[in-house]
């Protein structure tokens, strides 16, 4: 989503915050500015489109001061325009926001009452408004910005910089993250820490309903009561080689092929001699009658799948549930229930609401995520950390396989603690897991061969997915990659549902992607897959060379994998759905990394 910075430095405040926000752009957004302060006088450049738009027009109208904010606005409420990019100005103050103002409507027509007209179609711009009327009733910066946010409603990340203030920005925190990052003689303010790590290695995060008067050489925390608080200062080590691209063309398709790597130390981190072991107290499953599994997108097929997995091995019962769907739905959360979050960022609006709807009625809350300071992580019980290191590409690959295997091993814990698992089963499953860093590099050089199907596939305008079992949420996990990149409009369906509705759509125009080891399903798989070919339709099988036999001729084109136990597979079938869904994208020459209207991070519902 939005990206926010702020900079009191010892520098021109300009280039440090464009460079700032190139680290928040795989956030995702649609326009970008910065506002600045310079011998007392507030300005600001906003451009739409790509950073490289703002860079132009810095040099041709030059911002300078030390003394700055800067944004990257994801669109909520108004199109994307220079009229609506941040910083929103008034005389006296500058603001930028990540999140939406829910009453900003009933405040916008207070302040027309009072002849205050807005000139943007923006929520944030009545809180730049509103802060200003503060100001000409002769309140300090300060006051006003105390007085503002008590006004607020809905969620958001501010950060509010004032004419005639060089020493002073003034940052708030309510359901969207912000953190503040501490320097020798200068300070500074991010949404995201990534954004922070050129300037300092020391974070100190936000907490709900905190806000900072922050100097050069000052930070005063208050919380959502006013009272003057501590929060605890981190030193945050992130490996910036993992920001490149490391040779490869984009993000996306670094983070595919570092996915061997990332698994092997995920199960290096849980696996101890053979052993599963969970950071801090963990969790006895013996305790647990219930697990109910909340998440958005990409994290929700992956629990998804791990449903299959709770269910077969550890014969845990299981719910799974759409954040956005779960927190309104308010559901019954009996005794003896654990509830299981997952989020690649750990700051998903949707998610973080629903673990404080469970908290105080669960057992237990747990959570998955890959970043450990995230405010999921620090309001669960237990955080597991996938350890997938920094994912820039929007759509995403490694983390999803990180989140099956934390995931994975997760049941294989549960299934041993509640007696359905002896220490022959542990074994086998914890080697099947193993074995699949040297799997996930064989089915990665299938990269030609998927590249060549691709080309295909990127003639179509809809594709349909099959699966059954735990590849059934694969196939709606590949679907997404695909219309997420490609545009393509892609559905995913299991395979057995075929012939209720879907097959409706089947024609010689529609490629349909099954994917379907030779498991135990695989005959009906194939039988299913036999009617849309009887019905002309272009069957894309991804199989294995045994699998590939038993389905006989006939099919479009057909994906040889290696051969995998059933339990892992999904993990590795990942591949090339993650392949097929690049390789159609850069054929049809969309913005892989970056695509339209989607953010890597959503912390607004």
């Amino acid at each position: 989503m939005c990206g926010i910075v702020g900079v009191l430095g010892r520098h021109e405040a300009a280039p440090i915050l464009v460079e700032a926000l190139k680290k928040l752009e795989y956030r995702g957004y649609d326009s970008a500015g910065i506002a600045t302060v310079d011998e007392g006088r507030l300005d600001r450049r906003r451009a739409v489109g790509k950073l490289v738009n703002l860079q132009d027009l810095l040099v041709h109208e030059p911002l300078a001061g030390k003394s700055g904010i800067g944004h990257t606005r994801w669109a909520t409420h108004g199109a994307p325009s220079v009229r609506n990019a941040h910083p929103h100005q008034t005389r006296r103050v500058a603001v930028v926001h990540n999140g939406i103002i829910e009453n900003f409507r009933e405040l916008r027509a207070e302040l027309a009452a009072h002849g205050i007209g807005h000139e943007t179609d923006t929520d944030t711009e009545t809180v730049a408004l509103l802060t200003q009327s503060h100001l000409d009733q002769g309140q300090s910066p300060r006051e006003a910005a105390e007085n503002t946010l008590a006004r607020l409603e809905g969620a958001y990340a501010l950060c509010f910089l004032f004419e005639g203030e060089d020493d002073l920005l003034i940052a708030a925190r309510k359901g969207s993250p912000l953190a503040i990052g501490h320097g020798e003689g200068e300070n500074f303010v991010g949404s995201d820490a990534i954004a922070l790590a050129p300037m300092t290695d020391k974070i100190t995060y936000l907490e709900e309903g905190d806000w900072a008067i922050v100097t050069r050489t000052s930070v005063e925390i208050r919380d959502r009561d006013g009272h003057q608080v501590h929060r605890e200062m981190r030193e945050i080590q992130i490996d910036m080689a993992r920001v490149d691209k490391g040779g490869h063309k984009h993000y996306m398709a670094k983070e595919i092929a570092e996915q061997p790597s990332v698994l092997t130390n995920a199960l290096g981190f849980y696996i101890k001699d053979g052993r599963i072991e969970l950071p801090g107290a963990g969790i006895d499953f013996t305790k647990i009658d219930r697990l109910t599994m909340v998440a958005c997108g990409t994290a929700f097929y992956a629990c998804l799948t791990a449903k299959y997995w709770f269910e077969q091995i550890a014969r845990l019962p299981v719910d799974v549930d759409v954040a956005s769907e779960f927190r309104y739905r308010e559901p019954p959360i009996t005794p003896g229930t654990a509830a299981l979050f997952v989020s690649q960022s750990g700051e998903t609006a949707d998610t973080l609401a629903a673990l404080r709807y469970c908290a105080g009625k669960a057992d237990r809350i747990l959570s998955v995520v890959n970043v450990p300071e995230s405010s999921i992580a620090r309001e669960s019980d237990l955080a597991l950390p996938i350890l997938a290191g920094r994912e820039i590409g929007v759509a995403s690959t490694k983390a999803f396989t990180c989140q099956l295997i934390v995931l994975a091993l997760l049941a294989v814990k549960a299934a041993q603690d509640r007696g359905e698992m002896d220490a022959e089963g542990v074994a086998r499953a914890l080697e099947q897991l193993t074995a699949l860093p040297g799997l996930l590099n064989q089915a990665l050089a299938l990269g030609d061969r998927a590249a060549e199907v691709s080309r295909k596939l990127a003639e179509a305008r809809d594709i349909l997915f099959l699966g059954r079992g735990a590849m059934y949420p694969l196939a709606h996990e590949g679907a997404l990659k695909l219309k997420e990149i490609s545009y393509i409009h892609a559905e995913a369906y299991a395979s057995g549902e075929l012939k209720h509705g879907p097959i409706a759509l089947v024609d010689k125009h529609v490629p349909v992607i099954v994917m379907a080891p030779r498991d135990a399903l695989f005959e009906k798989t194939v039988s299913n897959m036999q009617e849309v070919m009887a019905r002309g339709g272009k069957v894309l099988l991804i199989t294995d060379a045994k699998g590939a036999d038993e389905a006989g001729d006939g099919v479009w084109d057909t994906i040889l994998m290696p051969e995998v136990a059933d339990f892992v597979a999904p993990i590795l079938y990942a591949v090339p759905a993650q392949l097929l869904a690049y390789h159609t994208a850069v054929a049809k020459g969309t913005d892989v990394d970056q695509p339209r209207n989607l953010a890597k991070s959503v912390t607004v519902e």
